[in-house]
């Protein structure tokens, strides 16, 4: 048993092969099949911070979550992208939301420092309302202005 009573056991770099996709990475980027995603490039979430991980999940809704952050952060007017990706790599849960924000990971976020190849991109995957759009950016800046907005990268 894991902490709190839970059977859930921590993805970690050692402990990652168990953890079954298909896999989601939401950006504001245009890709093609067979591009890889690396670290070293400039953070979707924070400006000036060069990320040091590349960022997935398993849930359609937590990457739509993504495309569409990134491209209002961006002050893009598109919806951004979603794109189906292969990890070539071992990979962690995601600290900046696992039991941080969301107790047992249930937004089955993840990320890595190894590449990771997009198979595909996704057409038709729904976004969030435009109000819920709007307040997940509102409470973002208020973290940005509390000096709350915090990435463990």
């Amino acid at each position: 048993m894991g902490e709190n009573g839970s059977t859930r056991v921590p993805v970690t770099y050692d402990h990652c092969a168990h953890v079954e996709g298909p896999f989601f990475h939401g950006t504001k980027s245009a890709l093609q099949a067979g591009d890889e995603l690396v670290p070293g490039y400039g953070s979707n979430f924070q400006e000036g911070r060069v990320s040091n991980h590349i960022y997935f999940t398993a849930l359609m809704d937590t990457a739509a979550w993504g495309a569409e952050l990134a491209t209002a952060l961006a002050g893009i007017e598109e919806r951004g992208h979603i794109y189906a990706v292969e990890p070539l790599g071992p990979f962690e849960d995601d600290p900046n939301v696992t039991d941080k924000r969301f107790p047992g990971n249930p937004t089955r976020s993840y990320r890595t420092r190894h590449p990771l190849r997009v198979v595909g991109e996704v057409d038709g995957w729904e976004g969030h309302d435009p109000q819920v759009l709007k307040e997940m950016l509102d409470h973002l800046a208020q973290l940005r202005e509390q000096g709350l907005d915090v990435i463990e990268d």
